[in-house]
């Protein structure tokens, strides 16, 4: 006999098995995960190795089969894009390509702008794509300018994970937090994004060649250039107005971040700094971009827990198998593993 134990697929769960589940549940509309599990050990026979509790369940939920839970929308790749039609409803980050300067390390210009001004809000000379120096650097621009709606970027380091649930970064989780919403672009479509790389074009031409000898040189270069584009540059969008005609700092202040609160949870646990929770003396990885944040936690069938961060739904926790069955993902283009 072949074992009972349930499997965790590496990929997509096999569409026969799927529709298997959905097929069941209809015939039994008031089963929960496990027995609809126990039905399909029966029928299958041994011949197929069954899914986890909480694949089931993550099944059931997407399409719509569970009682009491919003049914998630389907994201296409990429996400939904705003308008940005006002000031600070949108604004746009990237970073303009490393190169080299004089002294020989590498500056890393990240800039970003305001869509519907084109107001260029920072272009800082760093010496990396951490995560913590851009923290740094968009603490800064916060205090300044205040909080956007939302902030649009591609997928790459540190603005998203490639390797992480949902592709969230700490960069990502701490926007999120501070109540911005975060916006991708579809892999390979720069455009977009366009009004940000039209900028990177003119600042590349006109502040790196030839580049300054150090940070501190082409940080000026750059301040230069920002002053220049904002207040001197006509553009024909704006009807030939400069962006400081059409700028005006965010009404939302930069206070830190507010605290999470899940009042309809039923415990609230922090992710440990390796990106674990501990439920029951069993531990389960969720995503390290979460470390140190406090997730909600509510049963929702015998042994199957749906997670929360915000008021977002990330997956259900099978307490048996110690893993999280990620949902829909409602932040990025794709489905990643775990970090």
């Amino acid at each position: 006999d072949r074992s009972r134990r349930p499997v965790r697929y590496a990929n997509q769960l096999p569409p026969q098995i799927e529709s298997l589940i959905v097929n069941l549940k209809g015939d039994k509309p008031h089963w929960g995960a496990r027995k609809i599990r126990e039905l399909l050990v029966r029928k299958l026979n041994g011949d197929i190795r069954v899914p986890a509790n909480s694949t089931i369940h993550a099944v059931l939920h997407r399409h719509g089969l569970v009682k009491g839970l919003r049914r998630p929308r389907r994201r296409a790749q990429g996400t939904e894009l705003s308008a940005g039609l006002a000031a600070n409803d949108l604004w746009c980050v990237d970073f303009k390509g490393e190169f080299k300067l004089g002294n020989g390390h590498y500056c890393y210009p990240l800039t970003v702008t305001d869509h519907a001004s084109r107001f260029l809000l920072m272009c800082e000379a760093l010496e990396s794509t951490r995560e913590v120096t851009a923290i740094e650097a968009f603490e800064h621009l916060f205090r300044e300018r205040g909080l956007p709606q939302a902030i649009r970027s591609d997928n790459g380091v540190p603005f998203a994970s490639p390797n992480g649930l949902f592709n969230l970064s700490k960069l990502s989780v701490w926007w999120l937090r501070l109540g911005i919403d975060i916006e991708r672009i579809k892999p390979g479509h720069p455009h977009q994004n366009g009004r940000h790389e039209r900028m990177h074009l003119t600042l590349k031409k006109e502040t790196t060649r030839p580049p300054g000898i150090n940070s501190l040189q082409q940080q000026a270069r750059f301040d230069d250039f920002i002053s220049e584009f904002n207040n001197e540059r006509p553009h024909e969008a704006l009807l030939m107005k400069c962006p400081a005609e059409i700028y005006s700092a965010s009404p939302r202040p930069y206070v830190g971040l507010p605290d999470l609160t899940y009042p309809m949870h039923d415990r609230d646990p922090l992710v440990t700094a390796c990106g674990r929770l501990c439920m029951h003396r069993k531990k389960i990885n969720i995503s390290t971009a979460l470390a140190g944040q406090r997730l909600g936690i509510k049963e929702v069938d015998e042994g199957i827990w749906l997670v929360s961060f915000m008021r977002y739904d990330l997956g259900f926790i099978d307490l048996e198998q110690r893993t999280l069955q990620p949902l829909d993902n409602p932040f990025g283009p794709r489905l990643s593993p775990m970090s």
